[in-house]
């Protein structure tokens, strides 16, 4: 009996032998210890991190053959397979550096060039980043960005555009592959139903780009670059609801089509059908939208690897907001106050290399938008043709980077409206010129000069100027200067006039405006000896504009006057970025802006209406290797700015508070193929009738049947309207959208 025992003890004590195996082991990047990088034992939740000199031991392993990871963020993943039947020491991880700085952007020269090695800083964003926050449109997702805001200009529809370092939206280009396919109308348009799973980055490029660009790139530039299609999954689904009903789809494939072809096809479907009001005001809180986008893109192999790409996009959307009871019976009606908006557009694009020696593309691109609204029961109904064309030719010589080009945009736009007497059609040929000379390895020098032709308005040349220095591989300085301008197209959808709440006013003929900009950029990475990277991000800017166009609000509050400027308006400020890897599974960025954009006319300086003087944003990340849980935190915080109020006994706040929205977001990826995700968005609940007694004017009596007006025009206070207002819903700065849960489901086919 007493050998049984002694037998079964020896043989238990084997066993658990066995299974507490351990493995010593060290993390290295070039040769020196990386501390906090993450070790862990896939399909286990065996891990640890490294220590301050690199070392880590993992504990607690039975015998057999283990997939073992080291992961920083910061750098390349690496993994090893390992049999356990003892214990193991020595074994060595060498972690090499992700440089994101060395992607490739194409933005800021019309070239693929090293963003590090760029005379013009452009900032990169990969789908990635989206992720930390899920939006149903890349319009929404720019609220995480420094320096860029959607704005949104009506309480009723929702409709906005994108500020670029506190310029409007019209001052904003949205391209798609490098191509002009947003303008005039808002650029929410441009920004809505692309599937985050077919970006490949998006790049921004703050200040004027109109030397190679044209008219719009005043203010700055959105460049929405979509996967090749041989680099797109095979198949690919991201779909999440929200606690306020919300439903958004993305959904696609690639496939081969023969030998020669592929094709990229996706797809976006959103929906939105709960009416809300949590302010009482008997109007919804956000707009009911039906919404779907179709995208497709055809990549062809041609001989010597020639370029020929192919794409296009179909976009439809059905959107209402207004009172409560409101259907589709009232609409263009004055009886149950609402905004209905049917949106219909096309587009076209692509790229083809002329088969010949030298290298030369011709791009090309077409949108038609098609817009049938009504607010309350005043019609707009646009159309807006866009065809663009351009040859570009590429010519490397000696120490000369040049690049010529000849370019061909015709627009067409027409609506209803008093603003628009007969259908705008105009063509503007244009030319333009770039040379980038390298003085020596660590100087560049970039000169560029654009010629436009407007019969409107005659020659337009637009130069510019970009000086790189590079001090060391991690410090890069650079100045651009140059002039941009903006043939306008009066009527963008102005919200505060369609609903009739003012007038529309054009006191004279409009001028182009013109911009003087000078933009000094210092970029610097830093490695600490612990293992920690750190990129800073620094800018400056000002920006001069003649011949401004800006509507004029405070005249009258009963009208929206359009005139230049008789005088000069200004953008200027400072604003930084940090990103940071700091320890083991952590990364962060935050960044920060500050700008005064101000008109002044005979000596009388004004704030811009519906501009901050700050803004800050940051998004944290940590992820649990062990556990493939990944948490993300990002937020803003947006500083006070001006606001549309109506006359003297407005009882609304005349600036806007410091506001925030902040989210978090939990994601584990341990599946094979598949990612969950959840959150909660606007974790403070903010919404902008905080402090407010209304948000929009007379929403009891959005027809004026009620309001009476003096000989003159204006409002008369009565003791049923004390403020001598009228129904107006433009005094809007932020989403009105409160606190909601949010959860998800993406799926992957490398």
């Amino acid at each position: 009996m007493r050998f049984s025992v002694l037998l079964f003890l020896l043989v238990s004590l084997s066993l658990q032998a066995q299974n507490n195996y351990e493995i010593n082991g060290r993390v290295v990047s070039e040769n020196e210890g990386l501390p906090y990088v993450s070790v862990y034992v896939k399909g286990t939740t065996i891990g640890t991190t490294t220590d301050d000199f690199g070392n880590f031991k993992l504990t607690n392993l039975s015998q057999g053959r283990y997939h073992i990871i080291a992961s920083f963020v910061g750098y390349k993943t690496v993994s090893k397979m390992i049999n356990v039947s003892a214990d193991i020491d020595g074994l060595t991880f060498n972690l090499e550096f992700d440089d994101s700085l060395g992607e490739v952007v194409v933005t800021g020269t019309l070239k693929p060039v090293s963003r590090l090695e760029s005379p013009v800083p452009v900032e990169i964003y990969s789908p990635a980043f989206f992720k930390k926050n899920p939006t149903p449109n890349i319009f929404e997702a720019l609220q995480n960005v420094n320096g860029v805001r959607p704005q949104l200009n009506c309480n009723v529809c929702n409709t906005g555009d994108i500020h670029i370092n506190g310029l409007e939206g019209p001052y904003t280009l949205v391209l798609i592959d490098g191509m002009p396919i947003v303008s005039g109308l808002s650029t929410v348009y441009g920004l809505s139903g692309i599937p985050n799973s077919l970006i490949e980055q998006v790049e921004i490029v703050k200040g004027p780009a109109s030397s190679l660009y044209g008219s719009e790139a005043v203010g700055g530039l959105i460049n929405i670059i979509t996967k090749l299609p041989e680099n797109a999954p095979i198949v690919f689904a991201d779909s999440y609801i929200t606690g306020w009903g919300e439903f958004n789809l993305d959904a696609g494939f690639k496939a081969k089509i023969g030998n020669k072809a592929t094709m990229l096809f996706g797809s976006n479907y959103y929906n939105y059908s709960n009416p809300i009001d949590n302010n009482n005001d008997n109007f919804t809180d956000v707009t009911l939208q039906d919404r779907i986008s179709v995208f497709n893109k055809w990549d062809f192999k041609r001989k010597e690897n020639r370029t020929l790409s192919v794409a296009g996009r179909f976009f439809y959307e059905d959107r209402w907001g207004g009172e409560m009871q409101w259907n589709k019976s009232f609409r263009g009606g004055n009886e149950v106050y609402g905004e209905s908006i049917y949106t219909k557009r096309y587009e076209l694009l692509g790229i083809y290399q002329l088969p010949i020696n030298e290298k030369v593309n011709f791009q090309f691109s077409y949108s038609d938008h098609d817009q049938n609204s009504v607010y309350g029961n005043t019609p707009y109904l646009a159309k807006q043709r866009i065809g663009f064309g351009q040859l570009i030719w590429d010519k490397p010589l000696n120490n000369h980077d040049l690049l010529f080009g000849a370019a061909l945009r015709y627009n067409y736009y027409n609506d209803n409206t008093t603003a628009t007497v007969e259908a705008d059609k105009i063509t503007i040929p244009s030319l333009f010129v770039q040379d980038e000379i390298t003085l020596s390895k660590k100087q560049t020098l970039l000169l560029g000069l654009r010629y436009d032709y407007d019969n409107r308005h005659g020659s337009i040349f637009t130069p510019r100027i970009a000086y790189k220095l590079k001090p060391t591989e991690n410090d890069v300085f650079r100045i651009n200067a140059g002039t941009g301008f903006r043939v306008v197209n009066l009527f963008t959808e102005e919200h505060a006039a369609l609903t009739g709440a003012r007038d529309v006013i054009i006191e004279e003929a409009l001028n182009p405006e013109r911009s003087y900009n000078i933009n000094i950029n210092y970029l610097k990475k830093l490695y600490t000896k612990k293992g920690m990277i750190f990129t800073f991000d620094a800018s400056a800017w000002y920006t001069h504009f003649t011949n401004a166009i800006i509507p004029d609000y405070d005249t009258n509050p009963n009208q929206i006057i359009y005139d230049n400027l008789d005088g000069y308006s200004t953008s200027k400020g400072f604003s930084f970025n940090v990103d940071a890897v700091v320890a083991n599974g952590i990364r962060g960025s935050i960044g920060a802006t500050f700008q005064d954009v101000s008109q002044t006319e005979n000596s009388n300086k004004t704030r811009q209406i519906l501009t901050e003087k700050f803004t800050a944003t940051w998004a944290l990340s940590y992820k649990h290797y062990p556990t493939n849980i990944t948490l993300d935190y990002t937020g803003n915080v947006y500083g006070p700015m001006r606001l549309p109020i109506l006359g003297e006994l407005d009882p609304r706040k005349e600036f806007s508070p410091t506001w925030s929205i902040q989210n978090i977001q939990f994601t584990y990826d341990g599946f094979n193929n598949f990612e969950i995700y959840a959150g909660v968005k606007n974790v403070l609940n903010w919404t902008p009738n905080k402090g407010n007694p209304f948000i929009i004017a007379r929403a009891n009596d959005p027809f004026d049947e009620n309001v009476e007006f003096d000989s003159e025009g204006n409002v008369v206070a009565t003791p049923e309207n004390p403020y001598a207002m009228t129904f107006d819903p433009s005094y809007v700065y932020g989403p009105n959208q409160g606190r909601r849960l949010f959860f998800g489901l993406r799926y992957v086919l490398d």
